[in-house]
């Protein structure tokens, strides 16, 4: 992935920086956001701004968002720095990363801005086949669609293609079309000229020519609006781009591939999606199995993560219990690989002892289910009884604000124990804070689970 540092290399940004790199991050510099601007504006491979403070960072929030440039940022400063962090955080940073670097810290933060979390593991009979057809496929230049129930890997799939490719040594974007607000995803795709929109004060390549020589991922491509789909059908027909505001189409050569987690045949029979560009997009077609179908990867994927999300918190790499594993295998995983994934994180996190035994394993019910009830918290005052009287939304304030001070700030694993994504996190935070309530400072330092 590509990372834009906003700040001088000496010091302990730079430290940070060399981290980073050591981990497959590929470094730019910027000394300030004018000069961070023009970078973006002319390179949209860029996926993580790290910013020194004191720079301003709703200043620069509101400069991307004018321009229409989708990226995250991620302030970086020391622990003293924890009020301008707070402030950071609630003009629009994703994270903060304390200083001196954590190098486990900065692996997950690159690790959340490049979404590829999930491993390719395959030992199923179903997701072999799968793997099968798309090494077969992997070295042609067809448009491929991958498809799949969400969690499934779809994204981590479209990347092995990639790199079988014959493309390989070219970029791989991936653009989600999910993520992206509408009135943005356009000049997000194509790019814009000087002048095409209030705001656009300069000349900025898409991520079809980012992509140049190599892959764009369209991940979710069902999410994309039916007028923007039919410029995308011709970007295909004619492998040329027009810029918003521009007056000569650009030449690209790349490789689409594109994920769905609907049935784009239902979807085009409800008249949200071209039919055209379903048959361009669908020259080869993969279906990623749901975890329910490959049973049999269920118990190397949770040994996966277990010895991963050891080393991510730094804390002693432990097996899972025959009794764990029997929990697992039973389960109906309807979040697919991302809930497997998520569920083997927060067991890492609260396991006792010389093993993660069934007691750390917290799933979601099945449809139909009772909800699982978590033991209560030894000291905890009143148990359910306690609650009463009081409204849903203290109790989950209540909650969070509680799991955020577990994790000594750390946002991302406090999101991982709450089954919450980091962004619904963010904004409950942000909430919370204008109400007035005391919000532990945001990334204090790794878990102490």
């Amino acid at each position: 992935m590509h990372v834009l540092i906003i700040g001088s290399l000496g010091g302990e940004l730079g430290q940070a920086a060399r981290i980073a790199a050591a981990r497959g991050a590929k470094l730019h510099q910027a000394d300030d956001d004018r000069s961070a601007l023009a970078q973006l504006r002319a390179d949209a491979k860029v996926d993580l701004l790290l910013v020194e403070l004191p720079h301003d960072i709703g200043t620069l929030v509101q400069s991307l968002a004018a321009e229409r440039i989708v990226v995250p940022v991620v302030a970086c400063g020391m622990d003293a720095d924890a009020p301008m962090a707070v402030r950071a955080i609630r003009e629009g940073a994703r994270e903060f990363l304390p200083l001196p670097p954590d190098p486990d810290l900065i692996a997950a933060i690159l690790e959340a801005a490049s979404g590829e979390t999930h491993a390719l593991v395959a030992r199923d009979p179903a997701m072999l086949a799968a793997m099968r057809r798309a090494e077969q496929v992997a070295g042609s230049e067809a448009s491929i669609l991958i498809t799949g129930e969400s969690g499934t890997g779809k994204e981590v799939l479209a990347r092995h293609i990639h790199r079988r490719s014959r493309r390989a040594a070219g970029p791989f974007v991936a653009l989600n079309c999910a993520a992206i607000p509408e009135n943005l995803l356009e000049s997000e795709m194509f790019g814009h000229e000087r002048g095409a929109f209030s705001g656009a004060i300069a000349r900025r390549t898409g991520k079809f020519e980012a992509a140049e020589g190599g892959t764009l991922l369209l991940d979710e491509i069902s999410e994309m609006d039916v007028r923007l789909q039919a410029k995308l059908l011709r970007v295909i027909q004619e492998r040329e781009i027009d810029r918003l505001g521009g007056t000569a189409p650009v030449r690209v050569n790349v490789r689409i591939l594109a994920t769905s987690n609907r049935d784009l045949t239902a979807e085009i029979a409800a008249g949200r999606f071209r039919d055209d560009l379903y048959f361009r997009l669908n020259v080869v077609s993969l279906r990623l199995p749901s975890l329910r179908e490959r049973p049999g990867d269920i118990a190397a994927l949770a040994d996966h993560y277990a010895r991963r999300y050891a080393d991510v918190n730094g804390v002693p790499v432990r097996p899972l219990s025959r009794a764990a594993h029997a929990l697992l295998a039973a389960h109906g995983w309807r979040g697919n690989v991302r809930e497997l994934e998520n569920t083997v994180h927060r067991a890492v996190l609260l396991a006792q002892g010389d093993e993660i035994g069934a007691e750390a394993i917290e799933l979601a019910p099945g449809p139909g289910a009772p909800a699982q009830v978590p033991s209560p918290v030894p000291g905890a005052s009143g148990g359910v009884s306690g609650l009463v009287g009081r409204t849903m939304d203290a109790v989950e304030r209540d909650l969070i604000l509680e799991t955020l001070s577990h994790t000594l700030g750390n946002r991302t694993h406090a999101a991982t124990i709450l089954g919450i994504s980091i962004r619904a996190l963010r904004n409950k935070l942000r909430d919370y804070a204008q109400s007035g309530a005391a919000v532990t400072p945001f990334g204090m330092h790794s878990d102490a689970a």
